[in-house]
């Protein structure tokens, strides 16, 4: 028995009857009220779905077997058939759902029975474009990881990192190429890359992608591709401009949405804490000592908000690290890896730089800014509670984002649990603050010359 659960809307039996005429083998197994919403748990007696149900060939059954999956994810399930049938898709999921192996193991079963011999030169026939080096590296290792058993070859090309290791792979020719828009883009105009055989285009995480302003380096390379392919857009919300960037270079998508944008897990435990700004450090570093253990993410809006705070916990003694997009890739790297392999327990990061990365047993989130986008908190909570596993989400808001604790709680459907007992209480009259410059005048130093100087010189104009 398959059992799984869903959210539905703010009208319980009108929502069940939907679900009862459209889902007529399944049955409510439980249900709860929180709020204004409404979750229930379905059991169904179809068969549980296995990879080989997918008709995946037998070298990349036998490389998942070794990673450890049994069966496929929803969005995998969903996602897998119409991929290897060669039809365009828009997937809407989260990260952590498995979307990468959705479109990585169609991807190499079809390109596993075109395998060229090595003296023949590869051509690029699958390009995966991704938004962050981070990202970029962490598709090119699960390819690496299915692929295992077959003869196909796949290379990772960013920016940030030396040019000539990743020209000399091109040179030796691949399959499979992730890459992040920037670095592509060079390449191709010093003409090492060839996109002429191109079968399948991947535009992974294209919400993040457009939100950092790759919107034209995307169109460009979607153009540098031949007309006749197969166009994948994977996206953790669907927003305008993404459907607009979809509705131009796809052709009759097909569309699949795993679990809605707005949702949150129940197993999250989310917390609210109201502070003034100048003391969230403190607070920070309060919760840090006595409620807030394992293995953590912290939050923040700017790379100079990352760097003040890493540094904080540091002089506190804390084993942290931080990643955002000014320190060089090596750095970023570093940090990953002391994290993943669990040498420090903090990580300090932006959400552009921790985007789509995959880490396992994550026991906490600290949102130390909360986002103006109601949906990255979304997205930032997401990151724990995986596999079932429970963990908890503490957010601390000063004046001046009263109205993002609002959108968030609007958007989730959910009023966020507000803890009033700790040293460093918000005044409930407390008015957002306006940043003013103590100076008058320029912050930069006076000119070397007189106002005499400056008088009698000539103007051209």
């Amino acid at each position: 028995m398959w059992i799984y659960p869903i959210y539905i809307s703010k009208n319980p039996i009108e929502s069940i009857d939907k679900h009862a005429l459209n889902n007529s083998q399944c049955t409510i197994r439980h249900w709860e009220t929180k709020g204004n919403a409404f979750s229930a748990i379905f059991a169904t007696n179809q068969k549980h779905m296995s990879f080989k149900d997918l008709k995946l060939n037998r070298p990349i059954l036998r490389a998942i077997a070794e990673k450890g999956y049994d069966s496929p994810t929803l969005v995998q399930e969903k996602t897998i058939p119409l991929v290897l049938n060669k039809k365009d898709v828009i997937v809407s999921a989260q990260t952590g759902t498995g979307k990468t192996a959705a479109f990585a193991l169609p991807i190499l079963q079809s390109l596993y029975d075109k395998q060229e011999a090595p003296k023949k030169g590869k051509k690029i026939r699958a390009l995966i474009v991704s938004p962050t080096r981070e990202l970029a590296i962490q598709i090119e290792n699960n390819f690496q990881s299915y692929s295992t058993h077959t003869k196909l070859i796949t290379t990772v090309i960013f920016g940030g990192a030396s040019i000539e290791p990743q020209k000399e792979a091109l040179k030796n020719g691949v399959d499979i190429m992730i890459a992040t828009p920037g670095r592509l883009l060079d390449l191709h105009k010093q003409d090492v890359v060839n996109l002429d055989y191109v079968e399948t285009l991947v535009l992974d995480e294209a919400d993040l992608m457009l939100d950092m302003g790759f919107i034209d380096d995307v169109k460009k390379i979607e153009r540098l591709c031949p007309k006749e392919k197969q166009t994948l857009l994977f996206s953790a919300t669907i927003p305008y401009k993404v459907e607009q960037l979809a509705n131009t270079i796809l052709k009759s998508p097909q569309r699949i949405e795993v679990a809605q944008n707005s949702s949150t897990s129940k197993n999250v435990n989310q917390l609210l804490y109201f502070v003034p700004k100048p003391q969230k450090i403190e607070l920070c570093l309060h919760l840090l000592r006595n409620t807030v253990n394992g293995h953590i993410i912290i939050f923040r809006r700017t790379k100079y908000g990352v760097d003040k705070l890493e540094k904080s916990l540091l002089k506190n003694g804390y084993k942290a690290g931080s990643i955002h997009g000014d320190k060089s890739q090596t750095d970023r790297q570093l940090a990953l890896n002391s994290f993943k392999k669990k040498e420090i327990n903090i990580l300090v990061a932006t959400d552009v730089a921790a985007r789509g990365i995959d880490i396992d047993s994550l026991d906490a989130v600290i949102n130390f800014d909360l986002p103006s986008a109601p949906e990255t908190y979304v997205h930032r909570i997401g990151r724990t509670a995986r596999a079932g596993n429970t963990g908890s989400a503490y957010s601390l808001c000063s004046a001046d984002e009263r109205d993002y604790v609002s959108n968030i709680q609007k958007l989730i459907h959910l009023q966020l649990d507000v803890i009033e007992d700790h040293p460093y209480p918000l005044d409930p009259k407390a008015k957002k603050e306006v940043h003013t410059s103590k100076k008058k005048g320029s912050k930069h130093k006076k000119g070397r010359k007189s106002e005499a100087s400056k008088k009698k010189k000539k103007r051209w104009y």
